[in-house]
């Protein structure tokens, strides 16, 4: 098999099966296949599509690229959370600090920006001294003594998605609801998460512009994660203004340390209360919205939101979650 025939298989429009998907993710994550191979099977999978198995396969074989975590040895539940990107979009930074202040840990492993949005881990590097690249054994230690850690993505989880996703910001094929599918599902399944909460967002700030796309999407996600054992659920939320009002990296951060504070603003402040009542009602923290509601209000209110994030973050800046160093970096922070 030539990856030329993978090629001239999907710009024909023809399904490809699990072993020539296998074949051309192998190849290009050895580096065997090159860049202009792969900007062309992207190309023809943007303009043709791909099936509901296609997708699938892609999926698991992005996330069989590399290492899979196994998190039961730091807790018996794990919870991630992922948004489809937006202006304005920083609500891992105040979601995350918020459940895990309520007591599920969040273990979470980011992406950098694509096409027109920024990532969270671009976001959190506005933190000065902020390290977002983390070994598999660090990512455990911070989770267990933590309860949350955002990580960038690293050579030996699914390293198939961080070429791919690298290739596909610079080769217009981002609105792809396959490679969008996979993308995302393939860190997930990789990061060892047993719930995950999909945030994907249609407006004209969006890649999903309509609600039809936007829910197609999420339903190929919710159909890959169950298929491998997750517990998935999707929210649709509206991208047709910005999240918020701060839009740019430093920005966006100040802006969900204020929302921790009770100071943010309030269209904000409540998507993250949906996005943190989906978490806990998925993880068996809460048996209804209105129960998961209050466990996160409260969990703001008596400040321990934010000294989780200023708990976070200072581990992330070099120091011990339990040393004096944290009340410099809460200052730093702003938090």
């Amino acid at each position: 098999m030539e990856a030329v025939d993978v090629i001239i298989k999907k710009r024909d429009g023809h399904e490809l099966t699990r072993h020539e998907i296998d074949f051309f993710v192998r190849g290009y994550t050895r580096g065997e296949i090159p860049d202009y191979q792969a900007a062309a099977w992207v190309m023809a999978v943007l303009l043709k599509g791909m099936t509901s198995q296609e997708t699938i396969d892609l999926t698991l074989s992005m996330a069989a690229s590399g290492e899979t975590l196994d998190l039961h040895d730091v807790a018996p539940i794990v919870v991630d959370k992922h948004s489809t990107g937006g202006v304005g979009d920083k609500t891992t930074i105040a979601v995350a600090p918020l459940v895990a202040a309520c007591g599920l840990p969040v273990g979470k492993m980011s992406g950098r920006g694509l096409g027109f949005t920024a990532g969270t881990i671009d976001k959190l590097e506005a933190i000065p001294g902020f390290d977002t690249a983390l070994s598999i054994e660090r990512f455990k230690a911070q989770l267990r003594e933590v309860g949350v850690v955002v990580s960038g993505q690293t050579l030996k989880l699914a390293p198939a998605d961080g070429k791919l996703y690298a290739l596909r910001d610079v080769t217009g094929t981002v609105p792809s609801l396959p490679l969008i599918a996979s993308s995302i599902m393939s860190k997930k399944i990789a990061g060892g998460a047993d719930a995950i909460v999909l945030d994907v967002k249609a407006g004209r700030g969006a890649f999903m512009k309509t609600l039809e796309e936007a829910h197609a999407l999420a339903q190929i996600m919710v159909d890959i994660g169950k298929g491998v054992g997750r517990s998935v659920a999707a929210v649709i939320s509206d991208m047709n203004q910005p999240l918020g009002r701060a839009v740019g990296n430093a920005l966006e951060t100040a802006e969900a340390i204020d929302t921790l504070r009770d100071r943010g603003p309030d269209d904000f402040w409540k998507h993250c209360l949906v996005i943190g009542e989906q978490m806990l009602m998925l993880a068996g923290m809460a048996s209804d919205r209105l129960s998961a509601r209050s466990k996160l209000v409260a969990a703001m209110q008596s400040g321990r939101a934010l000294a989780k994030f200023a708990e976070w973050v200072t581990v992330r800046v070099g120091g011990s979650a339990h040393d004096e160093g944290s009340h410099h970096c809460a200052s730093r922070c702003g938090a």
